[in-house]
């Protein structure tokens, strides 16, 4: 596909007069050249080659695509910015803004924010939305704010790589009266209550995930420990994507009751995780500040820290349409209809006993 004839981009700062917000397309990926773009190269090829199926399979069955949302900034052939836009659960109820991107000559938060909100009205269905920003970038953090996000929790990030002399080492011990299940279907329900014990109330609320949730955003990639005696899933990783700097972005739950395993068994969990996904490509981990034990954990374990993110949210309120008022009408008739005076009821007649004449 041949890019549309434009003019060249006027020198200097180019204004919101001269943006124009675009799907991502095949003739985009050759102008996002720039290094603010080159680490997200892979994650657009494959946008592009999921969405293709994914809109025949939508034109045929209605249902709504599985493939991440790019939108691209562009001020002629000027590649300004683009964000990249997933969903979190095949109802579409809850999205997440993966990546936001400016270039150098235009990083102003004004862009951001359009693109941000352009992305929000594409969302159809869409109630609620899910975005993170590093506790430094003080801009973008702002601008979620501006755009109704609110902080959910403050998570520090890490990267762990097995050292190439653990190889030689004697393996870790597996935990007694457990055993290593593989992420599948029949073991994805025991995944999804071990993610919901540890998720928060709220969190868990705003992205409304089911089971086969799990498994699309997992592609199947994920192992756990499981106490046979209570079917139960107490521990697992489990791989949620690509990271840009490169390896694999994964995510590590330990049941709040079972936080002993922490050190052997979560070990051996990251081990297994990073000979199925690729061995010598790192691990990135998220975990919650306030989760001591686990930071001091990682750190013993030679993960290097690579800053703190801010998990921020926000729900989205959409008009009902014509069905408002009529739904007003009967929540005020039933108001009013408590206030309306009430007659007694009337007694029931009784019949009437003839009475006999004395003898």
């Amino acid at each position: 596909m041949q890019p549309p004839s434009a003019q060249p981009a006027p020198p200097g700062r180019p204004e919101p007069d001269s943006w124009r917000l675009e799907p991502l397309a095949g003739w985009h990926l050759p102008l996002l050249s720039d290094p603010a773009f080159l680490p997200l190269q892979p994650l657009l090829q494959r946008a592009l080659l999921l969405g293709l199926p994914e809109r025949l399979l939508q034109s045929l069955l209605a249902r709504p695509s599985l493939a991440p949302q790019v939108l691209v900034a562009l001020n002629g052939q000027t590649p300004l910015g683009l964000i990249v836009c997933r969903r979190l659960n095949r109802s579409g109820s809850c999205w997440q803004m993966q990546h936001l991107r400016l270039a150098p000559a235009a990083a102003r938060q004004e862009l951001a924010a359009t693109l941000l909100r352009a992305a929000i009205q594409r969302a159809k269905g869409a109630a609620s939305w899910i975005a993170a920003a590093s506790t430094l970038d003080d801009t973008r953090l702002a601008m979620l704010r501006e755009q109704g996000f609110q902080p959910l929790r403050t998570d520090r990030l890490w990267c762990w790589q097995q050292p190439a002399s653990a190889s030689a080492a004697p393996p870790l011990p597996a935990p007694a009266d457990l055993q290593l299940t593989a992420l599948n279907r029949r073991s994805a329900p025991l995944l999804w209550h071990l993610e919901q014990a540890v998720c928060p109330a709220r969190l868990r609320h705003l992205l409304d995930r089911g089971v086969e949730d799990l498994l699309d955003q997992s592609h199947g990639r994920g192992w756990m420990w499981v106490d046979p005696n209570r079917e139960q899933a107490v521990a697992a990783v489990r791989w949620i994507g690509d990271h840009p700097g490169g390896g694999h972005d994964v995510e590590l739950s330990v049941h709040p009751g079972w936080t002993h395993l922490v050190g052997p068994a979560t070990e051996l969990l990251l081990q297994r995780a990073q000979s199925e996904l690729g061995a010598g490509e790192p691990l990135w981990l998220r975990c919650d500040l306030r989760d001591e034990a686990l930071q001091l954990w990682m750190a013993g374990l030679g993960a290097q820290e690579r800053g703190e993110r801010v998990l921020m949210a926000r729900s989205v309120w959409r008009r009902q349409g014509l069905q408002a008022p009529a739904r007003a009408a009967q929540r005020l008739e039933a108001i009013l209809g408590q206030w309306q005076p009430r007659r007694r009821p009337l007694p029931t007649p009784t019949p009437l006993t003839p009475t006999l004449p004395r003898a």
